[in-house]
């Protein structure tokens, strides 16, 4: 990561941090009062192919013992009612900005992969995660809702398992790669701006 990209995520961050606080905490309350505890899911990803840290959102489903992989439609059961509306709104990542500013991931790069999926594709993350992970990207906007789809028809554990890895991993390494051979922060910030364009009009 350039200084330049980190001056302009701890900016940002900061500044939203200190905007969305009412929001935050307003969440972190409904949350709290309609699912009760934890608020907060944490789950493991890699910021290099060889380091971990725990993001953080706020949490949308209810919790199970020996939970693994990403979500398909074999979880979609246990997302809540506060869950559905977090998600949609994409309001459950708000609390990324303390992993922002701690500095594991940044606004705009490569979302951070979990741990078996590095130790399965090592070729790929290795070339996808020498940029830093972040909240949204190119491939965030591209292929994020045609991920959704494909990964909310299967109905089981490893019908989800093969579509992610067969479909969505080769597919959003390659908009990564793209983005890693044309990133800026001018780039960056377009990005984010097409993010949020593109939440608006979803709705």
């Amino acid at each position: 990561m350039t200084p330049a990209k980190r001056a302009f995520d701890l900016i940002l961050a900061v500044g939203l941090s200190v905007l969305l606080s009412p929001l935050i905490i307003g969440v972190a309350l409904t949350v709290l009062i309609r699912d009760g505890r934890p608020v907060f899911y944490r789950s493991e990803r890699m910021k290099t192919p060889d380091t971990g840290f725990l993001l953080w959102k706020f949490r949308t489903m209810r919790t199970v013992d020996n939970d693994a992989g990403v979500s398909g439609g074999d979880k979609v059961n246990r997302i809540t009612r506060t869950g559905h509306t977090l998600r949609r709104c994409r309001l459950d990542e708000m609390p990324q900005l303390w992993n922002i500013l701690r500095g594991d991931i940044s606004f705009v790069g490569p979302r951070p992969p979990l741990r078996c999926y590095v130790e399965k594709y090592p070729e790929i993350y290795h070339e996808v995660l020498r940029s830093r992970p972040g909240i949204t990207g190119l491939a965030t906007i591209i292929f994020h809702r045609r991920e959704e789809v494909l990964l909310t028809g299967c109905r089981t554990p490893e019908d989800t398992e093969e579509v992610y890895c067969r479909q969505c991993i080769p597919r959003k390494a390659r908009l990564d790669l793209i983005y890693a051979g044309q990133r800026t922060v001018c780039k960056d910030f377009k990005l984010m701006w097409a993010t949020i364009l593109k939440r608006v009009t979803m709705h």
